[in-house]
């Protein structure tokens, strides 16, 4: 599908020191449109649905922040720690709502793999499909979220 201009202005959002200071593309140069349909493929081809994937990494955060900042065993092989920094961050997608500024850590004790994603990745993955650009600091593979998160 061809990238909108809509879609530009939402990419805009994304480029360093707009949102946060990396920004959400890293060293991806694909249009937005691209990036989208590409993870869709993968999720799809996995068998999998966003809101599949973002309703674990939601109920994984949800149980590690009963742990108020410290590691919280979860179904007896996930080590999961939030922590929380103050602030909020908007969504680049135009709509109302805020997320909190926190980074989850999620440890498979049997498998060992490890993923950290944000309150922000949940709800970019969960409302539009979009796992971050090659490169970005919080880019989530859907594969591997996948096999660690075991979804």
């Amino acid at each position: 599908m061809k990238q909108s201009r809509q879609d530009d202005i939402i990419q805009d959002r994304m480029r360093p020191g707009v949102i946060t200071r990396d920004g959400l593309l890293g060293h991806d140069r694909r249009p937005l449109r691209d990036i989208l349909e590409a993870d869709d493929a993968e999720v799809r081809r996995l068998g999998l649905t966003h809101a599949a994937i973002a309703a674990r990494m939601r109920a994984l955060r949800d149980a590690g922040a009963e742990g108020l900042g410290e590691p919280v065993t979860v179904l007896d092989h996930f080590e999961v720690r939030v922590d929380s920094v103050r602030g909020l961050l908007p969504c680049p997608f135009p709509h109302e709502g805020l997320c909190r500024k926190e980074f989850v850590d999620v440890r498979n004790l049997r498998s060992g793999g490890q993923v950290v994603y944000t309150e922000l990745n949940i709800h970019l993955i969960e409302a539009h499909g979009f796992y971050e650009g090659l490169g970005a600091p919080f880019r989530q593979e859907p594969a591997i979220l996948a096999r660690v998160l075991e979804i």
